[in-house]
């Protein structure tokens, strides 16, 4: 007994139990019809069908049976479109570290659901470290990272540029678009990013090529907490630019700058040189490389 045998055994019944109609609809002969349900029912030892006259009419084995056939054979079905279709059906493991997870991942989930509404995306937003680690265990399909981690297992592929402003208090005696030396950066009170963060990184990077030491009095993992500090004149931050261009239009903060410091910086499209990249994780990341072209880009809306 095949599926092959409940799929012929189930088209007789849907042809009101005429094995002539059911064979048109299977591209097959009548006979061949008529010796798979044969075979059926040597097989279990039961009639499936009572054979009065000319007609065909189901029993109620038949009836038991096909319960059975049907739901069988409607789960292969289902098994069958769901295999052949996992690349644009299936479930998308997709990472952001904490800036791209915040500010940029919600826009590009609900652009790649309007193109793949069958698949489910499952997020985490992490550091860049631990989104590295989880590549490395194949928990992830991939990620959207601020840093280049430069693990020779990864590839790494630039998909945004961007740079990081610092920004602070209208009320700390600073004046927008303002130039400070290098000494008068040091001096100043600073809240950062964690370390390890891709934010963070490239502060570091800067400041080393600069030759400027720095102790931050804040560290956080939250851009939301780094804003408002900086608003409440707790010090300045370094912080993505896209970030902050709510409170800055509202006048709640200003950016300066400093000499020599330069804090730009690209986002990248991080996945393992061995993962097989499936046709939806291709398309996220196409959404990904064009969003900027075709989204308006996401403003900061943290909490004051």
């Amino acid at each position: 007994m095949t599926l092959r045998h409940m799929k012929i055994f189930c088209a007789v019944c849907d042809s009101d139990c005429n094995t002539t109609k059911a064979a048109e609809k299977l591209n097959m002969t009548q006979p061949a019809v008529s010796l798979a349900i044969k075979e059926l029912e040597r097989y279990y030892g039961i009639v499936l069908f009572d054979r009065i006259g000319r007609r065909l009419q189901i029993t109620p084995a038949g009836r038991d049976f096909l319960e059975y056939a049907v739901r069988i054979c409607s789960q292969f079905d289902d098994m069958e479109r769901e295999m052949k279709n996992w690349d644009t059906i299936g479930l998308l493991r997709v990472g952001a570290s904490i800036t791209i997870g915040s500010q940029f991942l919600s826009g590009y989930v609900k652009a790649f659901y309007h193109r793949h509404p069958g698949t489910e995306v499952q997020v985490m937003i992490n550091p860049s470290k631990r989104l590295e680690k989880a590549l490395m265990n194949n928990e992830l399909d991939f990620a959207l990272t601020e840093g280049n981690l430069h693990n020779p297992a990864m590839r790494y592929e630039t998909y945004m540029e961007d740079r990081l402003s610092i920004i602070a208090s209208p009320r700390s005696g600073l004046r927008q678009g303002q130039r400070l030396t290098l000494d008068e950066f040091k001096k100043q009170r600073f809240l950062l990013r964690e370390k390890g963060s891709g934010t963070r990184t490239v502060f570091d990077n800067a400041a080393a090529a600069a030759g400027v030491s720095v102790r931050p009095i804040w560290e956080s993992a939250s851009n939301t907490a780094l804003v408002n500090a900086v608003i409440n004149g707790l010090g300045i931050a370094v912080l993505p630019h896209r970030m902050i261009q709510g409170p800055l239009e509202r006048g709640l903060i200003i950016t300066i700058g400093a000499e020599g410091m330069d804090f730009r910086r690209n986002f990248y499209i991080v996945y393992h040189k061995d993962k097989y990249l499936t046709e939806s994780a291709k398309v996220f990341m196409d959404i990904c490389r064009t969003y900027e072209l075709d989204y308006p880009l996401p403003k900061y809306n943290g909490l004051y």
